[in-house]
């Protein structure tokens, strides 16, 4: 699977493509690669801690971009990694994520399924696992009904300013954070601003389960 996330990324405009790994076993595979793995610290608790590690053994510079795609995501699109990049171009924002327009009911009510809030400037007003934003009229009577436009599935894709992302693992872990289990929350929680856009290009869900493995296995089986 980390292979297939290599090569996905190395169709996208990065310049320097770096698995950073805790196990001996992806620093191996990831050898016959185009990228590079980086062994990191075993404790970190986060993903975001794994790359500030990353970022400051390779001395990269505070104003560096940096674009953290998730080792679960053999099927990213090479444009949406572009993309995200590009919305910290105008210098508004430090971190920049993406979304997916929700239509299926049962995604609404799904807590593993991440749901935003933005603002019309293309900025996150909240991240939550709870419904939202809720239907008063329809959910509050039980008729779920159907969902139509306004519900967005947040996208597990970040860029980063490297001085925001220094900052970020400074901080200590929010009130919000902790209540709903999402690390982006300690961003809002500490007045940073985070771009929003809806992704140019459809995002699989990523693999988190046996069964999402065998759906991704027999979509690639069937674009071979």
């Amino acid at each position: 699977m980390i292979v297939r996330v290599v090569e996905q990324v190395t169709q996208s405009d990065a310049i320097d493509i770096v698995v950073a790994t805790d196990d001996e076993r992806v620093e191996q595979v990831v050898k016959t690669t185009a990228a590079r793995a980086v062994m990191t610290d075993a404790n970190h608790v986060s993903g975001s801690d794994r790359v500030m590690e990353v970022a400051r053994r390779n001395n990269w510079g505070s104003n560096e971009l940096v674009v953290n795609v998730q080792g679960d995501e053999p099927l990213i699109p090479p444009t949406v990694i572009n993309q995200v990049a590009s919305l910290l171009a105008d210098g508004r924002h430090d971190v920049a994520t993406l979304y997916a327009t929700i239509n299926a009911r049962t995604d609404v009510f799904d807590p593993n399924i991440v749901k935003l809030a933005a603002t019309t400037k293309g900025s996150a007003l909240y991240f939550s696992r709870a419904p939202m934003p809720w239907l008063r009229d329809n959910f509050d009577k039980g008729e779920q009904g159907v969902i139509g436009d306004g519900w967005k599935r947040h996208i597990g894709i970040y860029a980063y300013r490297l001085s925001a992302l220094e900052a970020f693992v400074a901080l200590p872990r929010g009130r919000l954070e902790s209540v709903e289990s999402l690390e982006q929350l300690r961003f809002l929680e500490n007045g940073y601003s985070i771009a929003v856009s809806e992704a140019v290009h459809d995002v699989p869900q990523g693999v988190d389960t046996q069964v999402d493995a065998d759906r991704v296995i027999a979509r690639l089986r069937e674009a071979s």
